[in-house]
């Protein structure tokens, strides 16, 4: 008994004993569901397909997308079969070391153990952050990549930040926004240093010329025209608007925040795969947005990442949308998630930090009740809500 008390004590001190908690309860559960369905969910019938593609004939027939994100799931195939395995295993993997690039994050922002375990318990166990890292879709390699640049740059390793950066833009040209965050807080909080930060951040568009071609020849096994390959990428997606395009989940980015049947997107029925925040975290979103700017305001390094977070990764999209009338759906909300955590995770920490030194009795127990409320319901929608039961909740989505 002495031993066992000796090692959980142990085990309570180890800061990152919370994550690795987190972390296996992911993949456990990740694995638990990964051959359902035992077909193709959502747009896994363009990207499996096209890995087909790639590994057969030696092309790609989705030319509007980077080859990265394209070759994890070709790797995933090869490695383990053209199967559920081969399909999910990266973004599996991927999704999970999210969590633990997004904890790093948490604590290189100076936020407490407690407020940076709230977080990532509210972000491992989100609905749409689970779904996209279940799925062969190349959104979990963008938002990977792109929390692995915030972290490199907050610990300032400037020059490895900037290849992330070029990473995220390889899987999906998307991950070009996770420079926003970067530039704004550099501008904002540090400016020092400007040479070695302009130089590392060239680095960026240098690292997505270099590797492009590489990772091109990998698909075509043949030297190819890369720039040609840029302005097809640019060009088809840019084609993509509202007026040429249709389908029953288009919708405009400002919707997301306020029509709750714009929030909510079926990806496949039994067992359900939904795009959508879940409730718990979409139900906050405005007041933790104002929260995290009244920090940022207040000089909290995390508050003002978090706002130029969500400004550079979601406001982003209301430009683009009003500028070209290109399309969107609810799912490119999840680059920004991790963001309303962080949030969530210092508002909660704060909660309890303010009753435990200005109060006692009944006001703290009630304060401190209400966090463990707002967690256990959380919890609770990610189980109903997530792919791991096979409860029928479809009209949630009609």
């Amino acid at each position: 008994m002495e031993i066992a008390k000796r090692l959980l004590n142990n085990l309570n001190k180890w800061e990152y004993t919370w994550l690795c908690f987190l972390v296996i309860v992911t993949l456990a559960l990740h694995f638990s569901i990964i051959y359902q369905p035992n077909t193709l969910v959502f747009d896994e019938q363009h990207y499996v397909k096209d890995a087909q593609i790639i590994l057969e004939k030696h092309t790609t027939e989705r030319t509007e997308h980077p080859p990265l994100g394209k070759l994890m799931i070709v790797a995933g195939i090869s490695l383990f079969g053209d199967n559920p395995v081969g399909w999910r295993f990266f973004p599996i993997t991927f999704g999970t070391a999210s969590v633990v690039f997004f904890y790093l994050i948490c604590r290189q922002l100076k936020m407490s153990r407690m407020a940076s375990n709230l977080a990532t318990f509210l972000l491992a166990l989100e609905n749409l952050s689970f779904v996209q890292a279940s799925v062969a879709m190349l959104d979990v390699f963008t938002v990977t990549f792109t929390l692995l640049a915030f972290w490199l740059y907050l610990r300032r390793s400037y020059p490895l930040s900037a290849v992330a950066v070029a990473l995220a833009t390889l899987a999906k040209l998307t991950g070009v926004f996770a420079i926003l965050p970067i530039l704004l807080q550099w501008l904002i909080a540090r400016r020092k240093g400007w040479r070695e930060f302009v130089a590392s951040m060239v680095l960026a568009p240098l690292s997505f010329l270099l590797l492009l071609p590489a990772l091109n020849f990998i698909i075509y096994r043949r030297l190819t025209d890369f720039i040609s390959a840029i302005d097809v990428m640019f060009s088809q997606s840019a084609s993509l608007t509202f007026g040429n395009v249709s389908h029953p989940a288009l919708s405009r980015p400002w919707e997301w925040l306020i029509f709750p049947s714009k929030a909510v997107m079926a990806y496949w029925y039994q067992p359900h795969y939904i795009g959508a925040v879940s409730f718990t975290v979409w139900g906050l979103i405005i007041p933790i947005v104002i929260y995290m700017a009244v920090k940022a305001v207040k000089k909290s390094d995390a508050g003002l990442f978090g706002i130029l977070w969500f400004a550079g990764t979601y406001l982003v999209w209301i430009l683009v949308s009003l500028l070209t009338n290109r399309v969107s759906f609810v799912f490119y909300f999840y680059p920004t998630v991790g963001a309303i955590c962080l949030g969530l995770g210092m508002g909660l920490s704060q909660l309890i930090d303010f009753w435990k030194k200005r109060q006692s009795g009944k006001l703290r127990w009630a304060a401190i009740s209400g966090v463990v409320f707002f967690l256990v319901l959380h919890l609770a929608v990610f189980i109903v809500v997530a792919p791991i039961n096979n409860w029928p909740i479809e009209r949630l989505v009609q």
